[in-house]
């Protein structure tokens, strides 16, 4: 037996085969391997027993094999070395990308694309499993050795012309057959590319690097500031990470997450909503004056400019470019902390109020970026003293943890947010020569399971509210400000709360979009 599949695997590999028939096998495998999400999402979506959905899903599933196999079939035509170097990459990074398909319910689009360059090894590190070696080596270092080592006979250039014109023509048919389709793609044109491979990173990476050039050419200034008083002001913007508003205590949730704030006096908090449910764009809403697709200057650079003390102190990434003097990172404050909570979120309080007592300004900003609710080591975020709630997830592929050992977890990190926040209030309690105040406010929402969903990343346009519900939550010291009886706010209400509480006269200040009276 051990013979006869030695010989068939010999044959395998050292047959010639023509490149037609080499891109169709490759576009098969692609097909097989890569697929089912796709799939899975079109039977939960399309009448798939009625005559139109049955010609439907045998249109896609033709489109799918036949574009692949186009398209392979001209990058090996043109250069073998080429297209089996791309193929080679293209099944390894299929093989990633299903892998977090399956585990976390991500669909690869532009926005998930941008978290990916936009995350660090730490946190990359955070997402390795033996899963994913699994998937890695059977569906793409396996594939791999047969792509290297099939040889490839190229066909005349008559019959390349003719097979190219051949199989865009039947493309062009197909799509001309499926005409009263084609609203129905375009209304899941988003979830159907983030799920195509490998077209979903390719393309969507492509777009990304076209928007972050156009965005990126020049950071466009903002009108000069005018501070208006010389009294003491200090604001410490607190951005968090993956908090969602409904696991909140102080929003009415059963588990009492937040046993200091719930018994601190000044404390106030506002239902709201992200604009986006990734790091990148959010903390950029956060920090802008207005909702726009260009790269304006935003708070932290604004405000240096303008003669305000502005420290940044920072676990996470995915900002925009910041601008001042005092940007600190992890190692930079660790120079500076001892204790347990040096490897958590409360090094960024190491030296905070010394910081602000030693400015030579009257008007300070402090912006915190926090990254403690981040998954998928959501029980790696907190000191173990933190841990209330019991038992927890410990693995990175949520979906084989029980829901309450998930819930627990995620909790455990807003309970340290909520000590972590205290903190801040009595160091700001200690300036008494300041008037202060804190702001809390999330980047976005994060999904726990619910419809099958994990972490966060999902468009806008069928995020659930798990993602961009999020807390906002304002401490003011005595006598200093009151605030208005505020509803739903936004995250672009931060920029011109900022500038309000510091007492600073802009052109671009809109009142509407400020919380205190």
């Amino acid at each position: 037996m051990l013979e006869v599949l030695k010989k068939v695997l010999r044959k395998l590999f050292n047959n010639n085969m023509q490149v037609v028939r080499f891109a169709l096998l490759m576009s098969f495998l692609n097909f097989v391997f890569f697929h089912y999400p796709f799939f899975k999402f079109i039977f939960e979506n399309v009448d798939y027993k009625s005559l139109n959905g049955i010609i439907l899903v045998i249109s896609l599933i033709i489109a799918v094999l036949v574009v692949n196999a186009f398209v392979f079939y001209l990058v090996l035509y043109l250069s073998r070395i080429v297209g089996k170097s791309l193929l080679i990459l293209f099944f390894i990074l299929n093989a990633v990308s299903v892998y977090f398909i399956n585990t976390y319910s991500t669909i690869i689009d532009e926005s998930m694309i941008g978290n990916v360059f936009n995350t660090n090894y730490e946190e990359a590190s955070g997402f390795f499993s033996f899963t994913l070696i699994l998937y890695v080596i059977l569906l793409g270092i396996i594939p791999a050795i047969y792509i290297i080592k099939t040889k490839i006979v190229k066909a005349p250039f008559k019959k390349f012309i003719a097979t190219s014109s051949l199989a865009l023509l039947f493309i062009i048919l197909l799509v001309a057959a499926n005409a009263n389709n084609l609203l129905w793609v375009d209304k899941n044109a988003k979830q159907l590319g983030g799920l195509v491979m490998p077209w979903s990173y390719t393309v969507n990476t492509s777009r990304f690097y076209v928007h972050k050039y156009r965005s990126n050419k020049k950071e466009i200034m903002l009108p000069d500031a005018t501070i208006k008083d010389n009294e003491k002001a200090v604001v410490v913007l607190v951005i968090g990470e993956s908090a969602r508003m409904q696991n909140f205590s102080l929003y009415g949730y059963g588990k009492n997450t937040n046993p200091f704030l719930s018994q601190t006096s000044n404390v106030f908090h506002f239902p709201a909503t992200s604009y986006a449910t990734y790091t990148t764009a959010t903390v950029k809403c956060i920090l802008e004056h207005a909702n726009t697709n260009d790269l304006y200057e935003i708070l932290p650079n604004y405000l240096y400019r303008n003669n305000v003390e502005v420290v940044w102190r920072t676990t996470n990434w995915g900002e925009p470019p910041v601008h001042i003097e005092k940007y600190q990172t992890m190692d930079s404050l660790r120079q500076h902390c001892e204790g347990e909570g040096c490897d958590y979120d409360e090094i960024l309080l190491a030296g905070l109020k010394e910081q602000v007592l030693a400015s030579n300004k009257n008007k300070v900003l402090i912006i915190l970026h926090t990254s403690t609710s981040h998954g998928p080591t959501y029980s790696k975020k907190y000191p173990p003293r933190f841990e209330v709630f019991r038992p927890v997830c410990n693995s990175v592929e949520l979906g084989e943890c029980f829901p309450e050992e998930l819930i627990n977890a995620y909790d455990n990190t807003i309970v340290y947010t909520d000590y972590i926040l205290h903190r801040i209030i009595e160091e700001l309690e200690q300036l008494s020569e300041y008037k202060s105040t804190m702001m809390y406010v999330s980047d976005h929402g994060e999904s726990l399971g619910e419809k099958n969903l994990y972490m966060h990343g999902v468009p806008m346009s069928i995020a659930p509210k798990e993602q961009y519900e999020i807390p906002f939550i304002v401490w003011v010291s005595d006598g200093s400000k009151e605030l208005k009886p505020n509803e739903i706010l936004s995250q672009h209400h931060v920029f011109h709360s900022v500038l309000n509480f510091l007492n600073i006269e802009s052109p671009v200040y809109n009142e509407e979009m400020n919380i205190f009276k």
